[in-house]
């Protein structure tokens, strides 16, 4: 392995996740966005003597971002992505039942615990990939606004304005979406 090899892995790598987390919430499917991201590590290793004084963070989630994209713009078809729920899709056993809490946890507060992180996932995805990747980045990867900015290549009130307004019809979308989840929750304990 050599010397350059070796900087970039220490550089890059702890950003993983980040990375394909990013590319898993505007490409909303897993093996898309394993693609993107290892294709952004690709391009980021070809062009990782251009680097400098940079953060590696930002310049890394940007080509990840340029590489969700391209991905999009090559495929056209986002219709037809399959929905991934953080919650349901890590949280099930090998029979498909969902895993309860080991600690007897309570089975009504993991319910609606589950239950509003969906809806919260589906308001997510339902925004517009601007709006999706400032969301992404500042809420659940904590990145300051300069750095979104960075990665989304737009000025910093740019990144201020479209996570107002994502957080806004985030705030609609789930006010709207109340009621019919209090319905389906008293339509579940009846049944």
């Amino acid at each position: 392995m050599t010397d350059r090899t070796l900087r970039f892995e220490t550089a890059a790598l702890p950003h993983l996740p980040a990375a394909y987390n990013l590319a898993r919430w505007l490409l909303r499917d897993d093996r898309e966005a394993e693609d993107a991201v290892q294709e952004a590590y690709l391009r980021a290793f070809r062009f990782y003597d251009a680097l400098r004084g940079e953060s590696v963070r930002p310049w890394l989630l940007g080509i990840v971002r340029n590489a969700c994209y391209d991905c999009m713009r090559q495929h056209r078809h986002l219709a037809d992505q399959v929905e991934f729920d953080e919650l349901r899709d890590s949280q099930v056993d090998t029979a498909g039942i969902s895993a309860l809490p080991q600690d007897g946890g309570d089975p009504a507060a993991l319910w609606e615990q589950r239950s509003r992180g969906r809806r919260v996932n589906a308001a997510i995805e339902a925004l517009a990939p601007a709006f999706r990747e400032v969301i992404v980045l500042r809420e659940l990867e904590g990145m300051p606004y300069e750095d979104i900015a960075r990665v989304a290549g737009i000025p910093a009130g740019t990144v201020m304005s479209r996570l107002s307004r994502a957080r806004a019809l985030l705030r609609d979308a789930l006010r709207e979406e109340a009621p019919a989840a209090k319905q389906e929750r008293e339509r579940d304990a009846n049944a």
